[in-house]
């Protein structure tokens, strides 16, 4: 049984940083695409970043250059480091997984849809 479990929202002040987790059971990280999403009050779930297992990334505009990801294989986990957050940046968090015999094309990383597995999310906000 697969298992994601996310961890490090909190509360923090505008500018400041946060380091997101996703640890994974029943599934090894570096197997397939794996994705951060994040849903802002009154929007629709949108990609944020992700890592596939030739360790390519992809970081959507919105947050380039301030976020990134990464994964410790030994640990299991994957991580979204945030910097220069932004009160646009609240939203709740969420860790995907990808089917490990299905391979995310790269212009499809960001669709929801391409993911099988998803954590039950993990809250950030950010005041200025």
């Amino acid at each position: 049984q697969v298992q994601l479990v996310e961890s490090g929202g909190e509360s923090v002040q505008s500018g400041g940083s946060l380091r997101l987790s996703c640890a994974a059971s029943g599934y090894t990280v570096s197997y397939s695409c794996m994705a951060w999403f994040r849903q802002r009050p009154g929007k629709e779930r949108e990609g944020v970043a992700a890592i596939d297992s030739d360790s390519s990334i992809t970081t959507a505009d919105s947050v380039k250059g301030r976020f990134t990801v990464s994964q410790d294989n030994a640990k299991n986990t994957l991580y979204l480091h945030m910097n220069s957050l932004k009160p646009e940046d609240t939203a709740m968090y969420y860790c995907a997984a990808a089917d490990r015999n299905v391979k995310v094309k790269w212009w499809s990383r960001y669709f929801p849809s391409a993911y099988k597995y998803w954590g039950q999310g993990t809250q950030v906000t950010v005041s200025s």
